[in-house]
């Protein structure tokens, strides 16, 4: 026993020491004191290098609308990059952020990207270096106007295989940073005012739609309000004020109410970013009143947009003496403002407050009348089509797989709620057992590779503390089924439903040792004091590796290496000699003592264990005699998991039902034996 525990000690030591020079060739992501994450920052040489430049180019930073940078050199723009971090908040697979410069040109095409930071499960031990960058520089050339397909660019690189989380992640990443930016920036066409399409519209048409609002407020209105004014004001159904209002910017409703020629002066007074106001209004009190003359703002008006409220100045005003709509109401005052470009989005609703005043023997009374606009989806440029998400093209993709693993879980929750009758048939359940075994080893581990990690275990606690992504589960189909069935099986009878029936890599030590022993290889039993004591090891490294990801996942993934699952099942023994020595060492161990590495080293096992202890069902039965007067299941338990007494522990127990095949096989227990010779 000492022999094995050494050998399989320096195994691990050896598949690990490795990894220590590849997580350094990877990104590290770095929290500031403040604990926020920090965006990566290119640099000239970066930028020169994501657009193909022979010499490093200007960069200047750009906060709105979208954070980015604007890249440019002697000939003018060149293009713009974005952090995926900064523009879409985008976490991995492993819970922690991913950052990806991504870079596009005026063109709407995808430049050039790079990985900047991850910590990745599989990119830091799975991959190297080359292959990432080849991943993540392949979507140089994409054409953003064509989400369905690369256009006339080139095709955008697929997933890498057994990596299909963590890239796709990356790819989704980089999709949507670029699209957002290229659509900020003006690129693409999208999320903008429409100042190109016209169509003849009356002013009932307008105001029908929207495009044009109103409020009117009666003298009886105003009268209440201003209850107390020296000269009070009259009441009656007359409009006090009715006031109008509209965003002229769109030629659909600018050049409906003003006429082209007016339309094109007004349009063309615009400084960047700003846009045309028009408010016009009669009645008994005027909405731009006579201190603007003075002061130079109009003080009755202010513009509110969430947090924000924008005062209307003199130097953005024009009068307008004639409307062209020939259906327009009679005006007394007709105008234009200019709003600023920085601080108002004329996509987002906003309110113009009016508010009027009259003397009052305490100084003034005055009441505040809202108007709210939002501009018509009509005069806004609809974006090209965001492509769909990648899980739910893998999940098309992946529905014959799916529905593979469905079946199986159907099988095996027959097996569980039949097991009563299936004991009672030693040789069916036997066959049940090991054509179900060699099921979830060949077709679920080696062709799906649906194989469970603690990795998914601790990034999916660090995805509840991080930011919760129900897509980035979503990637690998063929995981999120398996684990949904498995949480629900930890919920009725425990962890067994996983480690002792849909485990790829349990399978194969099981049914590895079960040709051990029909070959006649010696059979190690493990005195139950030393038994019960290993278990201490597995539990313990499932807590190291959990504990140890809150401070480094790097050093939390290379601790994870401590299971065989990538390189016996995902990687199929394709791996370098230390990984795959650490495997066999703990293959021929389980050799002698059967699931050895489930019994003592599986940190997953632990992980599960731990929630199982919630389960509602417990369907083992036992008997008084047992580990009392027989204790033949507690030799035959594939885990150890029955003591001494004949107490099953959950905790241990992976529902292979031999102890149940026992206790009702007249032949073999022997207290059925007892009562057949009374």
């Amino acid at each position: 026993m000492i022999r094995i525990a050494l050998f399989i000690a320096c195994h691990l030591w050896l598949a690990l020491a490795p990894l220590a020079s590849v997580a350094q060739a990877q990104g590290d992501l770095r929290t500031r004191a403040d604990g926020a994450v920090s965006a990566a920052v290119p640099t000239r040489a970066i930028a020169a290098g994501l657009f193909g430049l022979a010499e490093a180019p200007v960069v200047q930073h750009q906060g709105e609308p979208v954070p980015g940078w604007l890249v440019s050199d002697a000939s003018g723009t060149v293009g713009y990059i974005a952090s995926t971090w900064a523009v879409t908040g985008s976490v991995g697979y492993s819970g922690r952020p991913l950052d990806v410069l991504v870079a596009i040109d005026t063109t709407g095409r995808i430049a050039g990207a790079r990985l900047m930071r991850h910590a990745e499960p599989i990119l830091t031990l799975g991959l190297s270096d080359r292959d990432i960058a080849r991943f993540v520089g392949g979507f140089a050339g994409v054409d953003l106007s064509n989400p369905e397909g690369p256009g006339t660019g080139p095709d955008m690189p697929d997933v890498i295989s057994r990596a299909t989380v963590s890239t796709g992640v990356i790819r989704d990443s980089i999709l949507r940073t670029a699209r957002t930016l290229a659509i900020a920036r003006g690129v693409l066409p999208g999320g903008g005012i429409d100042r190109v399409s016209f169509e003849p519209q009356s002013w009932a048409a307008l105001m029908a739609q929207g495009a044009i609002t109103r409020r009117s407020v009666t003298l009886t209105e105003a009268s209440r309000a201003m209850t107390g004014a020296k000269v009070p004001v009259p009441t009656g159904e007359t409009p006090f004020i009715d006031l109008y209002m509209a965003l002229l910017d769109p030629p659909g409703i600018g050049r409906n109410i003003l006429g082209q020629q007016q339309f094109t002066r007004t349009v063309g007074a615009l400084g960047p970013g700003e846009t045309a106001l028009f408010v016009a209004s009669s009645g008994l009190t005027s909405h731009r009143g006579t201190n603007w003359r003075r002061s130079g703002v109009f003080d009755r008006l202010v513009v509110v947009q969430g947090e924000t409220r924008i005062a209307l100045v003199k130097s953005g005003y024009t009068r307008i003496d004639k409307l062209a709509a020939p259906d327009a109401p009679p005006l007394k005052e007709r105008s234009i403002f200019h709003l600023p470009g920085e601080g108002f989005d004329p996509l987002l609703p906003f309110t113009l407050e009016l508010t009027a005043s009259r003397p009052s023997g305490a100084g003034a009374v005055s009441f505040t009348t809202q108007l709210t606009y939002v501009l018509p989806s009509a005069y806004i440029t609809a974006p090209p089509p965001e492509p769909a998400p990648l899980w739910q093209s893998r999940w098309t993709e992946k529905r014959f797989e799916v529905a593979s693993v469905m079946a199986m879980m159907a099988l095996l929750t027959l097996i569980l709620l039949l097991q009563e009758w299936l004991v009672r048939r030693p040789r069916l359940w036997l066959g049940l057992r090991l054509g179900f075994l060699g099921t979830t080893l060949i077709w679920l581990g080696w062709v799906l590779n649906g194989q469970l990690s603690v990795v998914q275990v601790v990034a999916f606690v660090q995805s509840l503390l991080s930011g919760f992504h129900w897509e980035t589960f979503l990637i690998e189909p063929v995981i999120f089924t398996l684990w949904g069935g498995v949480a629900l099986g930890l919920l009725f009878w425990g962890r067994g439903v996983f480690c002792g029936w849909l485990c790829p890599f349990g399978a194969l030590q099981e049914l590895s040792n079960l040709a051990a022993r029909r070959l006649r290889v010696p059979q190690i039993a493990v005195p139950h004091a030393i038994h019960e004591r290993l278990w201490i090891i597995k539990y313990t490294l499932f807590l190291a590796i959990l504990a140890l990801s809150f401070y480094s996942m790097d050093l939390a993934l290379r601790l994870a290496e401590a299971e065989p699952f990538k390189t016996a099942i995902s990687m199929r023994m394709m791996r370098a000699w230390p990984f795959v020595g650490f495997v066999l060492a703990l293959l021929v161990a389980g050799l002698f003592i059967e699931r050895f590495y489930c019994r003592y080293l599986c940190p997953l096992g632990a992980a599960l264990a731990l929630p199982a202890k919630l389960k509602v069902f417990d369907w083992l039965h036992r008997r008084p005699q047992c580990g009392r007067e027989c204790r033949l299941c507690e030799t035959k338990c594939t885990v150890g998991a029955i003591d001494p007494l004949g107490r099953i522990n959950a905790n241990e127990c992976v529902l292979c039902l031999r102890c149940q095949v026992v206790m009702n096989d007249a032949a073999t227990c022997p207290v059925l034996k007892r009562r057949a010779r009374k």
